[in-house]
């Protein structure tokens, strides 16, 4: 959520609801993601929501081509706010209402060049209209600004994400030690699928969005130039997946990252995350990037503490609010 709150009469100001995008609207939405990096730092959608603008847009065939195709078509519970001033889109939202528990989640981006006109309080409240008042919307890097929206739009803080660092340079780490009867190897895109889709729901059951990934999301990730299997590490006991650590390379920004970390429900606690993070760790430093990221719950201090002693401290956080019913 990167936005404003002052309210102002703008005649000219429309704001439509899509279930999916035309190339031409994609485009011009990313663009303007694009803008908001630019002034901002830091990107106001995730890159799920990016993945919804690429891959989905309306006029797109149906058939994927080689690995790297768009699909057509509205995705199910996934709609698009653009905001426009004289024909001029000035502003953003996705809306996902997916979670069969949770609210309906959102986030929001205006222009950086039209902001403190009342356009971001006129997207929180077109959501709040979708959402029946019931809405989740991200703040990513916290911004003050965005912090004041949610408070003007009726929303409280309930979830804190961290994005942790820490160099690469001069790793040193000891020896991952792997639990008895484990074994480490390489991603086989099409073979692993499945069984890598059951662990992680397993192992994220908690969590509302990595533990709800499909083979379609799976499909998507694997489709973006930074996806490589050789990153992507499975820990095996007698041929059953047991965890993984998928790791990612963010080229243009020379930032490696443990992207996906997770241990299968009943391995837990004998040392395996630790191993798997080391043997993503090393990897990443030896294609010589300098710095290592990793996202995390603020609430999930068993993690926290395990990232803290490899050596990651907080770098930025994002911040989840709430409507109170």
């Amino acid at each position: 959520m990167s936005s404003d709150d002052t309210v102002r009469a703008f005649p000219a100001r429309s704001i439509e609801t899509y279930s999916a995008l035309t190339p031409d609207q994609a485009d011009a939405v990313l663009d303007l993601l694009a803008e908001a990096v630019r002034a901002d730092g830091q990107q106001p959608v995730s890159e799920q929501g990016r993945l919804q603008l690429r891959n989905f847009t309306a006029s797109r065939s149906d058939s994927v081509e080689g690995g790297g195709g768009r699909r057509a078509g509205a995705r199910e519970g996934v709609s698009h706010l653009l905001l426009t001033v004289d024909g001029e889109l000035v502003g953003y939202a996705q809306l996902e209402d997916t979670d069969p528990v949770e609210a309906p989640a959102a986030e929001l981006v205006v222009h950086p060049v039209h902001r403190g006109h009342g356009h971001g309080r006129a997207l929180g409240s077109a959501l709040l209209g979708a959402s029946g008042k019931r809405l989740r919307v991200w703040a990513h890097g916290g911004h003050p600004a965005a912090r004041h929206l949610a408070q003007v739009l009726g929303l409280t803080l309930f979830r804190e994400l961290r994005q942790m660092r820490r160099p690469l340079t001069g790793l040193e780490l000891p020896d991952p030690k792997l639990p008895e009867g484990v074994s480490v190897r390489a991603f086989v895109p099409g073979k692993d699928d499945t069984a890598w889709l059951t662990v992680n729901a397993a192992a994220f059951a908690h969590h509302p969005e990595q533990g709800s990934l499909t083979q379609r999301d799976l499909d998507d990730r694997k489709a973006e130039s930074w996806f490589d299997p050789a990153g992507f590490f499975l820990a095996e006991r007698s041929g059953e997946l047991v965890g993984f650590h998928w790791t990612k390379v963010h080229a243009e920004e020379q930032l490696g990252e443990v992207y996906v970390l997770g241990v299968r429900p009943g391995e837990q606690g004998g040392g395996l995350g630790r191993s798997l993070t080391t043997i993503g760790l090393r990897h990443l430093a030896a294609q010589g990037l300098p710095t290592a990221m990793l996202y995390v719950d603020a609430d999930n201090q068993a993690a926290v503490s395990v990232y803290e002693r490899l050596g990651f401290t907080t770098y930025e956080t994002d911040l989840m609010y709430r409507t109170e019913t």
